[in-house]
Formats: structure tokens, sequence, C-alpha cells
């Protein structure tokens, strides 16, 4: 089989904390949209994680469209987004002796996409097993210095909740409809932020920002369902909601698609 191989650095060993995070997390709880550890190396101050190798790529590839000239349909995307909710769902609500693992860094790059284009999450070198709740779940993670991450305005000292792996889905969410990555400056001069994306929503100007290349493929219903769920995603902390109701939404707003195609 294929396999993606990631080695630390022998000499500086930088991101030695993120890389045993990454194989101490209970893989045996395997789903379809997270990528799947295949092995991991650490003898002889050799520190690897072999990983199942995702042949499209990642996700931000394709909604920047650098380094590839494929356009994904409006239905291509929601199902990506479904199967990233899916994953997300998965982590926060569905593993094992109450456990709960809050991701840490959700964004386009750490979405990876197989041959069939499932999405997978992947990268998890920031998160954390808790033990908890729902709503009380909490941890603390580091962020690296000079790493982008999509951080909500609420994060303060590390602490984080399921609801920050919430937000960042929600700029995803963003993205894919926009195509555009977000906090990063594209040709036309417009950055996609948190304030940008909430104002078109709420003026009823997402029309403005939205990806031309899928424009007339969107059927209202799906569009408006769509994008609440992404707005939703982007309220401060108590107002967001659980992934399972962004899932739910996501699931139901594809299901139109489908009808109307």
């Amino acid at each position: 089989m294929k396999v993606v191989v990631k080695r630390l650095n022998i000499e500086f060993r930088q991101g030695l904390k993120e890389f045993w995070t990454e194989f101490q997390l209970p893989w045996s709880q395997q789903h379809e949209n997270i990528i799947t550890l295949v092995g991991y190396c650490d003898e002889r101050k050799e520190d690897i994680i072999v990983y199942e190798y995702a042949k499209r790529g990642s996700l931000d590839q394709y909604i920047r469209c650098e380094n590839t000239n494929y356009t994904l349909t409006w239905p291509e995307r929601l199902k990506i987004v479904v199967d990233i909710a899916r994953g997300l769902d998965h982590l926060h609500n569905h593993l094992q002796n109450n456990q709960v693992i809050i991701h840490g860094d959700i964004k386009s790059s750490n979405i990876l996409l197989d041959h069939r284009w499932i999405a997978k999450i992947s990268d998890l070198g920031l998160s954390k097993l808790t033990f908890s709740d729902f709503e009380d779940t909490r941890a603390v993670i580091s962020l690296p210095v000079g790493r982008h991450i999509i951080v909500e305005m609420e994060q303060e000292y590390g602490l984080v909740t399921q609801k920050t792996d919430v937000y960042s889905f929600g700029m995803v969410l963003f993205e894919v409809l926009c195509g555009r990555l977000s906090y990063i400056k594209d040709k036309d001069g417009i950055m996609l932020t948190e304030k940008l994306a909430k104002e078109h929503y709420s003026k009823d100007q997402l029309d403005r920002i939205i990806d031309p290349a899928i424009r007339g493929q969107m059927s209202p219903n799906s569009l408006r369902k769509y994008s609440a769920i992404a707005y939703k995603c982007l309220h401060v902390r108590e107002q967001r909601p659980r992934m399972d109701v962004v899932k739910r939404e996501l699931e139901e707003t594809l299901n139109i698609e489908v009808r109307n195609f």
C-alpha cells in the first residue's frame, strides 16, 4: 500500500511533543473521515509516523486552485464538508469511555482527500484528549510560534473547548463557499476574515464573495441552509452549535442539493 511517512528532524527535534501526541491518541477508534495511522517508529533516535496516503492532497489546494486545474463543484464541496463534520463529530461525541478529542488546528490544509474524494481530518499533533461531557470539555493547547492557525477571539492562554473546533470549521465552511483561504489576501485584494464573512451574511450580500465557479450550481435552499450554519459557527463560544448539530445541518443541505440535481 502507498503511505505517507512523517520523520522528525533528528538535529533540531522540533515538533517532538506533537509527534508523541499524534500516535498516543485512541487510534483504535478508527473513522472513515480521520486519517489512518499505519504505524510508527521511536527507536535509535528515529521518530517516524506512517499514515495512509491521500491521493488528492489537501483541501486548500482546491479552494485556491493552486497546483491543480480541477475545480470542485458545489455538490462535491458539500460532500467534503459533510465528511469533515462527521469526523469532528466522531472526535467530539462518539469515542469510548466518555473520551473527547479536541483537534485544535482545523483548517483546509489539514483536510486530506483520498482517491474517492473522501475527506479525512489529519495532523492531530495539537489535539487534546479529555474525559468530560460536551460543553464542560476544556483543555490547554500551546500554539507553536509561526504556525498559521485559525483562532477564535475568546481563546486566551491556549484554553480551548470543542467549540474552538466548531469556530475553525466555520471558517473552513466560508473558505469552501467563497473559494478563498482565510486571512490570506487574494488577487483581488480581498481577505476572507470572520468579520468579512459575518458582515456579508448579515447584510444578505454573500453573492459578492461567493466563488464565481459555483454560483450557477447552487439551489437557493441549499445556499440558505449552508450559510446559516456556517454563520452560527462563528458566533461567540456560548452561542455556537455543537458539532453534531452542525453535521446534521450540513447533511440536510447535501440532501437538498442531491434532490435538486
